[in-house]
């Protein structure tokens, strides 16, 4: 298991594709110096080793067409338990996740996708289609009048350290345009922050022509954003899965552009991190 710590996991079904997810994290880890570890779960412990020499052969196949040779793990469990299991056990530095992926009753829409995230300690990178090119630069950062805000920062930083990024602070406004106390609060803060660690940013005020989630992704359709980072909603509800929480709608966007998403972490509460701005 030592050789599996710190990789990014790719939770692998043998769809089509979910090798876009793979190819995802085949730059990722180029870049931030890890290996790769393709998780598939399966219902009975029977399953275990017949998964296993399908997943041996997938990984020969994907070290023939991507010169990387992706390490392998089969687990007994479900996805909604056993990703984040393994993602933790492993301290994986992130997980790459196609949305759609998974066959039958757990087949990865946008909520299934939520469900499985939430809770998680490591953050998830999700996608639709093969990489467009090798690097994240263009990234959307919607800002709003959550205190999690301060978390997706730290994230923003990591990706900044490894590429050259450009970040667009994407504010939510009012009916008539203006931007309320707290998200003009959290916008003076992230703009503080970006500029004490010398990243490239621009601030653009959504037009309150649509939801601001909706926003968010036409936003990063016209200016062709490699990413979006998004922060789950502390304490989500069961209600907000079956009547559409705004992150599912920004996880399945229909631009199909790759997000990240982050939880809010309860224990980093202490250090200032998960309170008020």
């Amino acid at each position: 298991m030592e050789s599996l710590m710190h990789s990014i996991l790719v939770p692998y079904d043998f769809s089509d594709t979910v090798f876009y997810a793979v190819q995802h994290a085949v730059n990722l880890s180029r870049v931030l110096n890890t290996n790769i570890t393709l998780l598939h779960i399966v219902k009975k412990e029977s399953e275990i080793s017949p998964a296993e020499e399908n997943l041996r052969k997938e990984a020969k196949e994907i070290e023939k067409k991507l010169k990387v040779k992706p390490e392998i793990l089969v687990k007994e469990g479900t996805i909604f338990k056993t990703i984040n299991e393994v993602s933790e056990e492993l301290e994986c530095a992130m997980v790459v996740m196609i949305t759609h992926g998974m066959r039958g009753m757990q087949k990865l829409t946008g909520s299934w996708a939520l469900k499985v995230i939430v809770g998680s300690r490591v953050p998830f990178l999700v996608v639709q289609e093969p990489p467009q090119k090798d690097d994240y630069t263009k990234i959307v950062f919607p800002v709003d009048f959550k205190s999690e805000n301060k978390e997706k920062l730290r994230w923003a930083e990591y990706m900044s350290r490894y590429f050259k990024t450009k970040v667009y602070l994407f504010s939510s406004t009012a009916k008539d345009g203006a931007v309320d106390s707290r998200t003009k609060a959290n916008v003076v803060f992230c703009k503080n922050f970006l500029e004490e660690k010398n990243i490239d940013y621009e601030l653009v005020l959504a037009k309150h022509k649509a939801p601001f989630s909706q926003e968010t992704i036409d936003f990063a359709k016209d200016n062709n954003a490699d990413l979006i980072i998004i922060m789950t909603t502390r304490d989500i509800a069961f209600h907000d899965y079956i009547l559409g929480a705004h992150e599912q709608y920004i996880i399945a966007n229909s631009a199909k552009v790759p997000v990240m998403v982050i939880n809010p972490r309860t224990d980093l509460m202490k250090y200032g991190y998960g309170g008020s701005f």
